[in-house]
């Protein structure tokens, strides 16, 4: 999986939010990851996933939060800043022309207010952060499935997944087996595409015991991201964003272990742990190496920590994700 953050990605029209987090002019916009769609390609990914593209044009929060699209007011429409509806059903269809899977990014623990109903006429219940479950279930049910029925797109990444483990219950349960069985269907009507099911969930801990407790247990989802074993990376080859690092190269092999002996487990079998390296929540590689070794890409051992990463990525058995800019050993200069 290749992963963008649109508001600062690339500008390819006259849109974008002008404004947001990070060193970039935040003209992204869809046009600009639509002309990217070859490049992505080249580099040998299979899948592209965005930050929010939905609505937060309208929300309660400021520009910066709404450039992020993680604040959204109406969950079925495209923010305009982004582009039209139009214009993301054209970005689906070139990129599976390109045998590339789309996931989207979906926000069902919180919103930014001022929420627009579903097509259905449903609302999340509670407050913005968190909602409330199950009162939100059905709505969140709804974007789940509206989106792949509607624009075809091949799954999910949940941002902050935990927020749908309330009160004793999984929902992630529930908005998996949504997922699963929308896909089922359009596979059983002869669909191309629209029918992968893939969501992985945001569950940012570096403890195993704890992401199992929060989102495989239950019957939850079958992929997170891998935050312990990518700590132990970043550990050993800089340092993680608390200053921990220069641990010895006997704790790498952690990574490559099936995921029952790291204490990931799943009533339905198998599970997915997918791994990475940076986001758009931490420090860029780089940035790390610098912070414990001093040096920048002058330096042919920065270069050498780089390509160890991105190895252990190529060489994980499972789902992988890069940030857009690891691609180049991107390093941001403060």
């Amino acid at each position: 999986i290749y992963q963008v953050m649109v508001s600062s990605f690339q500008a390819g029209g006259e849109c974008g939010y002008g404004e947001g987090y990070g060193p970039s002019s935040h003209k992204g916009d869809l046009r600009g990851i639509i002309n990217s769609l070859q490049y992505i390609k080249d580099l040998g990914f299979n899948a592209l996933w965005m930050t929010p593209v939905v609505d937060s044009s309208q929300s309660t929060r400021d520009r910066k939060l709404q450039s992020t699209g993680y604040f959204a007011d109406d969950y079925f429409h495209i923010d305009p800043n982004f582009g039209t509806d139009d214009e993301f059903h054209e970005l689906v269809n070139k990129a599976h022309a390109l045998n590339l899977y789309i996931i989207c990014d979906g926000v069902f623990g919180h919103n930014g207010g001022n929420i627009k109903p579903s097509p259905s006429g449903l609302y999340p219940e509670g407050p913005q952060d968190p909602v409330t479950y199950p009162g939100s279930l059905a709505f969140y049910q709804e974007v789940a499935a509206y989106w792949i029925n509607t624009f075809e797109i091949d799954g999910w990444r949940l941002d902050q997944c935990y927020q749908m483990n309330q009160n004793g219950h999984n929902y992630m349960r529930e908005i998996r087996e949504t997922v699963e069985t929308t896909c089922q269907n359009r596979k059983n009507q002869g669909k191309q595409w629209g029918i992968l099911g893939y969501i992985v969930g945001e569950d940012w801990n570096g403890d195993p015991a704890v992401i199992q407790s929060r989102t495989y247990t239950q019957g939850g989802l079958r992929s997170a991201f891998d935050f312990p074993s990518r700590y132990r990376l970043i550990q050993v080859l800089a340092q993680e964003e608390s200053g921990t690092g220069g641990m010895p190269c006997e704790n790498l092999p952690w990574i490559f272990q099936d995921p029952s002996a790291k204490g990931y487990s799943h009533e339905l079998g198998k599970i997915f742990p997918n791994l990475f390296v940076t986001n758009h929540d931490v420090f860029r590689f780089g940035n790390l190496i610098k912070l414990k070794y001093g040096y920048g890409k002058e330096n042919d051992a920065y270069w050498r920590r780089y390509k160890i990463a991105i190895a252990m990525l190529a060489t994980y058995t499972g789902p992988i994700t890069v940030y857009y800019g690891d691609e180049i050993g991107d390093f941001i200069i403060n």
